[in-house]
């Protein structure tokens, strides 16, 4: 049965998958943070051991429109991928929001524009990150957050001293953005973190397993792509996953939940889960990118491309580079601190595996601490997604406990334009500091979609003092 991710690996199999991954030279011993950047300080880019056996890898860019005032300081976005076990340094960065697209070429949408950027490649084991060893691969999304704060520590105290003031803003990160934040949250509080938490932003988020797979058969029967007989059968799918959820068998459910996807993915002859207009791998991208993935054996089918399939297929033209190409290329050799036997991947199926038991473990919990501690979180949606539908996200977003949310619900939205576009492009409901997107003709990778709205968007979000 074609799956969008791998099936789950024996422990044994994957700990030798592992240890094959294991990197041969350092360039320092193995309890050193290793920083190195360009000349003009422009970026900086390094390794922070988070704890012992596992190394965080990080990218700062320091924005050429930098200004603030006291009023308006300069924001900075800590950019996190999801997956779970994508790399934000290679598809958030060369594909999405970053100052260069996969051609080495300008982005004219950069988020850089409007805020200064650091990319990491989280949790360990993921991209450039590595562990030293399988056992210190997190197994839980807090254990994640627990090393992400433990990086942000070390960059505000050494390496990037401006995070102690400049807001931080953390965006996308399917689940890690809300657990992370939430870490930030209670240490600064505390007085253990001197840091400026600005807001979360949530962009098709898996907040909530149970809404998002509920959401998948009315909406693809409401776009023509299942029928009624495939619609009740995927019900029944999707009904079984909440009640695993339910009663804590969550290995269980992601199972089921693959299952499902399965399932849909026959039935719908291959909808990309992450735009229902398109049908997964039809582009000619697919192939390099399987094909690229080759040398891990869970890897060999090529579903278990579809997410970065997807982004690669946006930038894809005529002879351009691929993702893959650049960051074991030319990326890690200008970096030159990456350790020599280490490969980077679109996907670690280590990591993905690792967190079995946490994958559909909902964060709505989460969501309302934030909220409760005043912090603004925004949820931005693409309306063709299906994997984290907007019909998903407005479900859980209706379970808060936030004191604000019947206020929240029952206010109109605003439309949104974006540049010499005429036409309607978002719309944007706000009460007090819960702020929610809806983008038109975007799917799961809002930036990459639309690009002019999604800049117009996080400058609001960051209230950045660019024009």
């Amino acid at each position: 049965m074609d799956r969008p991710y791998p099936p789950l690996l024996p422990l044994a199999l994957l700990a030798l998958l592992f240890l094959c991954l294991l990197h041969g030279e350092r360039a320092a011993a193995a309890d050193d943070d290793l920083t190195s950047g360009t000349g003009d300080g422009s970026e900086l880019w390094g390794y922070v051991q988070v704890r012992p056996k596992a190394h965080l890898f990080w990218w700062y860019y320091k924005s050429p429109q930098r200004a603030s005032s006291p009023g308006k300081p300069w924001p900075t976005i800590l950019w996190l991928q999801g997956g779970p076990g994508a790399s934000g340094v290679g598809l958030g960065n060369f594909l999405e929001v970053g100052p260069l697209d996969v051609n080495l070429k300008p982005r004219d949408s950069t988020w850089l524009q409007k805020a200064d950027l650091i990319f990491v490649d989280n949790p360990v084991g993921v991209g450039y990150s590595y562990a030293d060893d399988p056992s210190a691969l997190v197994t839980t999304d807090w254990q994640a957050a627990t090393d992400a704060t433990e990086l942000l520590r070390a960059l505000a105290a050494k390496e990037i001293p401006t995070l102690q003031s400049s807001p931080l803003f953390l965006s996308y990160g399917g689940k890690y953005a809300a657990t992370l934040g939430v870490s930030l949250a209670r240490a600064i509080r505390a007085g253990d973190l001197k840091l400026n938490l600005g807001g979360v932003a949530l962009g098709d988020s898996w907040i909530s397993p149970e809404d998002f797979t509920l959401a998948y058969t009315p909406l693809l029967l409401e776009v023509s792509r299942l029928d009624d007989n495939a619609g009740d059968e995927a019900s029944k799918m999707a009904a079984t996953v909440k009640e695993q959820i339910t009663a804590g068998q969550l290995a269980d459910s992601q199972q089921s939940w693959i299952d499902l996807l399965g399932f849909i993915d026959k039935k719908s002859s291959s909808v990309d889960m992450y735009n229902f207009l398109l049908d997964s791998g039809m582009d000619p991208v697919s192939a390099d990118l399987s094909a690229a993935s080759s040398s891990s054996p869970s890897s060999s089918n090529a579903q278990l491309m579809k997410y970065s399939t997807y982004l690669s297929s946006q930038a894809a033209d005529s002879g351009s580079n691929t993702i893959d190409g650049i960051m074991n290329g030319v990326i890690k050799e200008k970096l030159k601190i990456i350790p020599k036997n280490l490969k980077w991947q679109e996907l670690s199926d280590p990591v993905y595996n690792a967190l079995v038991n946490d994958f559909m473990k909902p964060r709505i919990n989460e969501i309302d601490e934030l909220l409760s501690y005043g912090i603004n979180v925004t949820v931005y949606n693409g309306q063709l997604d299906v994997i984290c539908s907007t019909i998903g996200a407005e479900a859980w977003v209706k379970k808060l406990k936030w004191d604000g949310l019947k206020n929240f619900l029952s206010l109109p939205r605003q439309p949104l334009k974006c540049g010499s576009s005429k036409g309607t492009k978002a719309f944007v409901r706000s009460y007090k500091n819960l702020h929610f997107y809806w983008i038109l003709g975007a799917g799961h990778f809002v930036p990459a979609d639309q690009p002019c709205i999604a800049l117009s968007m996080i400058s609001s979000i960051t209230q950045s003092p660019a024009s």
